[in-house]
């Protein structure tokens, strides 16, 4: 058995990117980019208007009030073609092109026009209202790093660099299987006194996604041997990394680590000293990873989030340390010491105080829901009083 901290550095070791692939940007929110974002063109890609208003020149404007004919009208996406020359001035609209000529614009509310004259009674504002040309950004400038998640503001940014297609790093396929002979498909548990609704594979998928694996699907598997070695085979076939639930421990039925011995399993670690989650266990089989979690929900699932979630992370090429990004708040009521086994407790943020829930079972699955914390309690540590600052990790 090992530590957190030690099983972090192996999690780290083993799993690394997938190789790159282009995706359509279309298609691409929340991949994380394999390679920089370089902008293609200039933004803007001219000298454009920051207002609705008129192009002038400022030598014209030396006496005020100042007439000057309307030459002409510039829009976004079709300029004013002509030249503004001395006493004349165009129409122009907020991010159209800047006529040659035109070194300012006096936004409408300053203009007064008959027909074809503006009048300009008063001096304009000291700004120019212009925009230059790459101003934002110069064709050949990186807008975004490799390893950035494509949120919706990288996508702005990557399609303004005037890019159809991105490269992004390979999602791991995941495959999850529950083990137990007690799980059934949720809905149908009330068929049988004895059946438990399987709610570890379905929570453990959506986790998996949402650090950016692609599910692959999942089993609910009896407790036989045969029966597992044969899901274990298909699963190696297929994905990159599969996830067993349950199975874990040292009973008659606990096949998690057995499933996988006919195709060369190597145990990475075989359990790791946390509260909940110390079954958790990681290997490689057939050169792929297999991740055991407990088969209680919370346990699973509060396991995934620590041990699963930042090997996801690395596996589609976000930094390090990303998906365990501690902060600090304060308990609302005193905790007390802690064994030689690192605790996370589920808790609740209720402004910024820390509300441990008081259903803490490796079976709660409630509680789990109603949880948006991990307060983090290292091993051997004293107890604390209301108001102790403590490590916090989002769930």
């Amino acid at each position: 058995m090992i530590s957190f901290d030690e099983a972090l550095g192996l999690i780290g070791s083993a799993a690394k990117p997938l190789g790159a692939e282009p995706i359509a940007i279309e298609r691409a929110a929340g991949r994380v980019l394999a390679a920089p974002v370089v902008g293609r063109i200039d933004s803007p890609r001219a000298d454009v208007s920051a207002m609705d208003g008129y192009a002038v020149r400022t030598a014209d404007l030396a006496r005020i009030p100042a007439s000057l004919e309307v030459v002409g009208e510039s829009f976004a996406g079709a300029g004013f073609a002509a030249r503004v020359e001395e006493g004349t001035c165009a129409r122009i609209f907020t991010g159209a092109p800047v006529p040659d000529g035109a070194d300012r614009i006096v936004v409408q509310e300053k203009v007064r026009r008959e027909g074809r004259i503006a009048i300009i009674d008063s001096a304009p504002a000291p700004e120019h209202f212009i925009r230059k040309r790459g101003g934002d950004f110069a064709a050949g400038e990186v807008l975004l790093s490799e390893g950035r998640v494509l949120d919706e503001r990288a996508i702005v940014a990557a399609a303004a660099a005037d890019l159809a297609e991105l490269q992004v790093h390979r999602r791991p396929g995941v495959t999850v299987l529950s083990t137990g002979d007690e799980l059934v498909a949720p809905g149908r548990a009330r068929d049988s006194a004895h059946a438990v609704p399987d709610s570890i594979s379905l929570g453990v998928a959506a986790l998996a996604e949402r650090w950016g694996a692609e599910c692959l699907g999942w089993g609910r598997l009896r407790d036989e041997l045969a029966l597992l070695e044969k899901a274990a085979g298909a699963a190696l076939e297929r994905a990159d990394l599969i996830v067993v639930t349950g199975g874990a421990s040292a009973g008659e039925k606990d096949f998690s680590k057995a499933m996988f011995r006919r195709f060369g399993l190597e145990l990475i670690f075989p359990s790791v000293a946390i509260r909940p989650g110390k079954p958790a266990w990681l290997g490689r089989a057939a050169g792929r990873l297999v991740m055991g979690l407990p088969g209680n929900p919370t346990s699973a699932l509060v396991t995934a989030r620590l041990l699963l979630a930042p090997m996801i992370a690395l596996m589609v090429g976000r930094p390090p340390g990303s998906a365990l990004e501690w902060t600090r708040g304060a308990i609302a009521a005193p905790l007390p010491a802690c064994g030689n086994r690192e605790t996370f407790h589920r808790a609740r943020l209720e402004g910024a105080s820390v509300q441990l829930l008081p259903f803490q079972e490796s079976s709660a699955q409630k509680a789990l829901a109603e949880a948006d914390v991990l307060v983090r309690q290292r091993p051997d540590t004293p107890s604390l009083d209301t108001g102790s600052s403590v490590e916090l990790l989002r769930l």
